[in-house]
């Protein structure tokens, strides 16, 4: 199975983006976490994102706010899916880091999921993976029925409560 890349721009998203990695851990997918930033270590972002495919990594999950130029730096470096995971936080209190995130040029894609939307970028990752590798489907299809059925229980304690 390919890994993922799990990128930040600083130690301070890591409270939001372990949600990721927790959630690439349930579906059994390995992943690495690093620390790059597109403007402080731009060198060694581009040589990550550049060799990524050939260091057997499948995704790219890109986490960063503000400026937000990480996802973007990764994508125009890599043919590889990059999902960027924009941060709350700074003055606009992370709508600049979705804009920043979403606002590819044609031919640079970022698939983008929404502010602090860890745990959705690694569910995104592992529907990828999983075009070409039937046992994650079945997870992920097993992540569903979970799901459904953790609904259907609260529904019933609802009703219940309800008389």
């Amino acid at each position: 199975m390919k890994k993922v890349a799990v990128i930040m721009g600083s130690d301070s998203d890591w409270p939001v983006v372990k949600a990721a990695c927790s959630q690439l851990d349930e579906f059994g997918i390995p992943y690495e976490a690093h620390i790059l930033s597109a403007h402080r270590t731009p060198a060694a972002a581009a040589e990550f994102a550049r060799s990524a495919r050939a260091n057997g990594f499948g995704v790219l999950i890109c986490a960063a706010g503000m400026a937000a130029h990480l996802a973007g730096a990764f994508a125009g470096n890599s043919t590889l899916p990059v999902i960027g995971i924009p941060m709350k936080g700074g003055a606009m209190d992370g709508l600049d880091a979705l804009l920043a995130t979403v606002q590819m040029p044609s031919g640079i894609p970022v698939a983008t999921v929404a502010i602090n939307g860890a745990k959705n970028a690694a569910v995104l990752a592992a529907q990828m993976l999983a075009i070409s590798d039937d046992t994650l489907a079945a997870r992920l299809d097993d992540a569903r029925i979970r799901m459904a059925q953790q609904i259907e229980d609260k529904e019933r304690s609802l009703q219940a409560e309800l008389g």
